[in-house]
């Protein structure tokens, strides 16, 4: 993809990012199964994200587009090939927002409060962190559009929960 560095550059350059700043949540877009992409390349590229351990991959299956150079090329690959590489990088994403997520239970976190969301006959509010974490909070408060400090106290699913810090 014309990139002008090496995965080696790329993968110092997270070990830096991480080292000024440890809570640092790094995500990417990933293009799998595009024209010519071999099991090897697939695996390699796997190893690699699995090592960099992305906060979130947003991951994309390669669809031809008409009048780009890409959709002439050989070696288009089956679309089943591609559904099980993009399962594949979903899980491992999946499983890296997990993790991260379960070091933030016990902290105070900042939420700015986006909107209400019902949830098995309760109220929640669902906003973001600074760094970008959703979080839901059980609460009839109108907090939309406010910043709230907010104590994680678990998980459910790849939501972090919170409680109002106050309490």
């Amino acid at each position: 993809m014309n990139r002008r560095y090496t995965t080696e550059e790329f993968e110092k350059g997270v070990q830096l990012l991480r080292k000024t700043y440890p809570n640092v949540a790094l995500t990417t877009d990933i293009i799998v199964g595009f024209p010519g992409e071999t099991e090897e390349e697939f695996n390699a590229t796997y190893e690699f994200l699995k090592r960099i351990k992305f906060y979130k991959m947003h991951v994309f299956k390669y669809s031809q587009r008409k009048g780009t150079r890409a959709a002439v090329m050989p070696n288009q690959i089956d679309g089943n090939i591609k559904e099980e590489r993009s399962r594949k990088l979903i899980e491992l994403s999946d499983k890296n927002e997990m993790e991260y997520n379960k070091g933030y239970i016990g902290k105070e976190v900042e939420v700015l409060f986006e909107e209400p969301h019902m949830e098995n006959g309760k109220r929640f509010m669902k906003g973001h962190t600074t760094n970008y974490l959703v979080v839901k909070m059980e609460t009839e408060e109108e907090l939309e559009n406010r910043l709230e400090k907010v104590r994680v106290v678990g998980l459910d699913g790849l939501e972090l929960v919170g409680e109002n810090y106050a309490k």
